[in-house]
């Protein structure tokens, strides 16, 4: 963390959805004018796979931060069956405003990473009206080849190394975590997901971060953002990957810190 900066401590609940138990973690605004940023995680992520990101968002924002593993990831309820190739629809369709309802989150700013951005694009495509912004890294809108022979790959690696005890500190029921992504990625169904129709419809400010390295996205999902929606603002970052979140954490709280700015009335923001 930077010097100077507020010592922030978040709050854990358990918080059920459609009768399936989600774990959360919430820190505080630091002024009750401020919105709440909540974090959508990637395919293979939960509340613990972000490690200390949450909380140095809310310290240096000020923001009320909330994050949650969804189904099947981190400590929340155990996937029992296969997904479905509208999953990620499903939980920003219905899951997501559910969960927004349950814990009294209005009009929030969401930042999704990888299938957290989709999520992210899908629910303000669905609901334009209600995001006032959305932090997208690494979003895919369609599957690209380069995807999935990464996501091949991945599985080979689940099979032959160590990646299992490695995923295992961050989700109780490891495999039925990574099976439950791996599968429907794989699946040939897959291959025609595409959530670009869902774009025409939000109005809401984009700040969209693609590490130059991605191994799991090209520059062709960012083109086909900004097509759509010509006012996103893009940070292609070098020598990163995936997760920008990790590879270039301090560029990318920059970036963040300078887009939600403007959502936070006397915002103090350190750099």
């Amino acid at each position: 963390m930077r010097p100077n900066l507020p010592e922030v401590q978040g709050a854990r609940e358990v918080v059920t959805v459609g009768g399936i138990r989600l774990e959360t973690l919430r820190f505080e605004p630091r002024s009750s004018e401020f919105p709440t940023l909540v974090l959508l995680h990637e395919g293979l992520g939960s509340v613990a796979h972000w490690k200390d990101f949450p909380r140095r968002i809310a310290a240096e924002t000020g923001l009320s931060v909330f994050v949650y593993s969804r189904y099947g990831h981190g400590e929340s309820d155990r996937l029992e069956e296969k997904r479905t190739v509208e999953y990620m629809h499903y939980e920003a369709e219905v899951v997501l405003p559910r969960l927004l309802k349950e814990v009294g989150i209005e009009r929030p700013l969401l930042l999704g990473h990888s299938d957290g951005g989709s999520i992210a694009l899908i629910y303000a495509g669905k609901f334009p009206d209600s995001p006032r912004g959305l932090i997208l890294e690494a979003p895919h809108v369609f599957v690209e080849n380069l995807s999935v022979e990464s996501i091949a790959k991945a599985k080979i690696a689940y099979q032959t190394t160590d990646l299992p005890s490695r995923l295992g500190r961050y989700h109780r029921h490891v495999d039925a975590t990574f099976w439950g992504w791996n599968n429907i990625w794989l699946d040939p169904r897959f291959r025609s997901w595409n959530i670009e129709s869902y774009l025409d419809s939000i109005v809401c400010p984009i700040l969209l971060l693609q590490g130059i390295d991605d191994e799991y996205g090209t520059i062709e999902q960012v083109e086909a953002i900004r097509k759509r929606i010509p006012s996103t603002q893009v940070q292609l970052l070098a020598n990163c990957g995936h997760a920008p979140h990790r590879d270039q954490q301090e560029l990318t709280m920059n970036h963040i810190a300078h887009f939600t700015a403007p959502f936070c009335k006397s915002a103090s923001i350190h750099f």
